[in-house]
């Protein structure tokens, strides 16, 4: 699915992941209307909480399914509530500061909402670390993402790689987690090959975060043992993303500091051709 999103569009927010914090947000709610979209459920049968998301007592309205054109469902109803001339309200563009100081996820989000350019396109599977960078771009330049869903990995690098070869006119950011990026980390080589602009970001914290958290949740607070913390991390041994990326045709460097990494970040959005940006979290 793609969401277009940023100055001058309303502001569309996505549900939370953990079905906590869905049952929370939509707590309250006596109707839900879906257009082309799928009714809220929990990634995983999590005990003690439903796989379905929808408060109790909530009415299901499903105006067409997703399979269909919402856009004209969009539209009678539009119709048919009298609204076509109301004013929506629309995000104003608002690029943070370039980043100084360290790199962290607050500093990496602060490097891509400013240099991210008008009509870019997102491929995000940043998983754990990317929550900062989709708060900074909804006030940032008009721009496409697509966003992982269903807890599939692997999908970023692929997605960054088929956006570029559909739009060759705008430019691609790939905001992907290592862990992820080790299943199809072949997508580099294609985008080599068809000199591809994609702008890859590697966020590096050297294990599958998510597959850990969701251990925590699931052993309810016991430690990991030795065995499962070896097989959620990446330090054994360590991936070197940048000897990877030159390996198959894709210049790569490694900032040290967050106003290095806007520098590589801009230097990306600018040249032709793919580039990859190793950022060590």
């Amino acid at each position: 699915a793609r969401m277009d999103r940023g100055a001058g569009l309303p502001e569309v927010t996505r549900l939370p992941y953990f079905p906590e914090d869905v049952l929370k947000r939509l707590d309250g709610l006596t109707h839900l209307i879906l257009i082309g979209a799928r009714s809220p459920v929990s990634f995983f049968q999590y005990p003690g909480h439903p796989n379905s998301l929808l408060p109790e007592g909530c009415e299901l309205l499903r105006l067409c399914p997703p399979e269909s054109d919402a856009l004209p469902v969009l539209d009678m109803l539009v119709h048919l509530l009298g609204v076509r001339n109301a004013a929506p309200k629309l995000v104003p563009l608002e690029r943070p500061a370039p980043p100084s100081g360290g790199i962290n996820t607050k500093t990496l989000a602060a490097a891509i909402a400013h240099a991210l350019p008008e009509g870019a396109i997102i491929a995000d599977e940043s998983a754990t670390s990317g929550g900062p960078a989709f708060h900074l771009t909804r006030n940032g330049p008009r721009h496409s993402a697509m966003y992982l869903t269903g807890g599939g990995i692997g999908f970023g690098l692929p997605a960054a790689t088929g956006a570029a070869v559909a739009c060759p006119e705008r430019r691609v950011l790939a905001l992907q987690g290592d862990g992820g990026g080790m299943y199809t980390p072949q997508a580099l080589w294609t985008q080599a090959r068809e000199g591809l602009n994609v702008t890859n970001v590697i966020l590096v914290n050297r294990k599958y975060q998510i597959l850990q958290t969701e251990f925590a949740r699931a052993a309810k607070g016991a430690p990991m043992g030795p065995a499962a913390e070896s097989l959620t991390e990446l330090r054994n041994p360590e991936i070197d993303w940048c000897a990877l990326a030159k390996g198959m045709g894709v210049p790569a460097e490694r900032p040290a500091t967050a106003a290095e990494l806007f520098d590589a970040l801009q230097r990306g959005f600018l040249d032709e051709g793919p580039s990859l940006i190793e950022v060590i979290l």
